[in-house]
């Protein structure tokens, strides 16, 4: 890369690295505010955001040094960890031992997994071990099933699919934009299932996969938001103000969608930086890593914001470390010395198999 060219992707990696400290910080501000005065704390917000700083700073330090080995072993430790979370899921919130959100939390680890696999398998130089690495990606998708997740299998195996696709793109940009719109058109549309005004027949179809109580789960988070749009009722304190949680046995005390919560408990604020949380994942990934690399951890976060829009994922610490891990190692900038671009949004040191031949470890 000529020096003005690694000049360029540093000051963006320093924009990139700046705007998260910013946006992370502002969300724990945020949650301190909207509990301010009430009967109620930013427990459950602060460890999750501990958790994605800390998850993606371990990922950029060790993707810089070991990438292909530290993305394999990320792979391989959310792969375990969904298999055991049908027992407890380490982090939960929920105070239940068989909490619902369980099996979109191990969803969300899988999909984490099999991002984890196919970045590896971008970035790896040998041809068995490129295949082996896509071949546990499909292994952890068809694990789904066996955890009774049909979202799970259908979000892992969309990130292997879009990982082979992203093995032939030149030019990230569009498809960042791609998931990112995606990842906008689901979050409007369970904001319009909660407020009942898409048409009959399209929320009958939808009702039937998503469940009548969920449905119920996010009017009355629509509801509660209506009623306190700055502040929002405070961190965690929708299982006190919920009609839906009162009257069901085992709650785990969630609205099952994390833009919903959000909007219920912190506001519109509280909403604009968790999608600014999120924008910010997409940004970083804007780095000297190869298309294929960038774009496939991309297409994991999207599969992870979705299942989190109609689930319970990021109450689990496991699943927001594992996030920030993911991301961490794809945004990781290359060493010093390396002649090859990829910051300005096209490779230079990819083979004719797709895979990043400076992105080794």
């Amino acid at each position: 890369m000529a020096p003005a060219g690694r000049g360029r992707a540093r000051e963006r990696g320093n924009a990139s690295d700046g705007a998260g400290a910013v946006v992370l910080a502002a969300c724990a501000i945020w949650s301190l505010i909207s509990a301010a005065g009430r009967e109620t704390g930013p427990e459950g917000v602060l460890p999750a955001l501990l958790a994605v700083a800390a998850g993606f700073a371990c990922g950029r330090i060790c993707g810089t040094l070991l990438p292909v080995a530290t993305a394999t072993v990320a792979a391989v430790g959310a792969l375990l960890m969904g298999l055991l979370s049908r027992h407890r899921m380490p982090g939960a919130t929920a105070t239940v031992d068989t909490a619902p959100g369980h099996a979109g939390a191990a969803a969300a680890l899988l999909v984490l997994a099999a991002g984890a696999a196919c970045c590896a398998a971008a970035a790896s130089r040998q041809a068995p071990l490129r295949f082996s690495l896509r071949l546990l990606a499909l292994g952890t998708a068809c694990a789904a099933p066996a955890l009774r997740s049909v979202a799970g299998f259908a979000a892992a195996l969309g990130v292997l699919l879009c990982s082979l696709a992203a093995a032939r793109m030149r030019q990230r940009l569009l498809g960042l934009a791609g998931l990112a719109l995606s990842t906008g058109l689901v979050v409007a549309t369970s904001w319009a299932v909660a407020a009942d005004v898409l048409p009959q027949g399209l929320m009958v179809s939808l009702e039937g996969p998503l469940t009548a109580h969920r449905v119920l789960l996010w009017q009355d988070a629509l509801e509660l938001a209506g009623e306190h749009p700055v502040l929002g009722i405070g961190p965690g304190r929708f299982a006190e103000l919920s009609p839906t949680v009162e009257q069901t046995v085992h709650s785990d005390g969630k609205p099952h969608s994390a833009p919903l919560q959000q909007a219920a408990e912190q506001g519109v604020v509280g909403v604009v930086l968790l999608g600014s949380a999120f924008g910010w994942l997409l940004y970083v990934l804007w780095s000297p890593r190869t298309t294929a690399v960038v774009l496939t951890a991309g297409a994991a976060l999207t599969a992870l914001a979705v299942l989190a829009s109609i689930g319970n994922a990021l109450s689990f610490t496991p699943v927001t470390a594992g996030a920030g891990l993911l991301a961490g190692p794809a945004s990781a900038r290359r060493p010093i010395g390396d002649g090859t671009t990829g910051a300005d949004g096209t490779d230079g040191a990819r083979g004719p198999d797709g895979a990043d031949h400076t992105w080794s470890g």
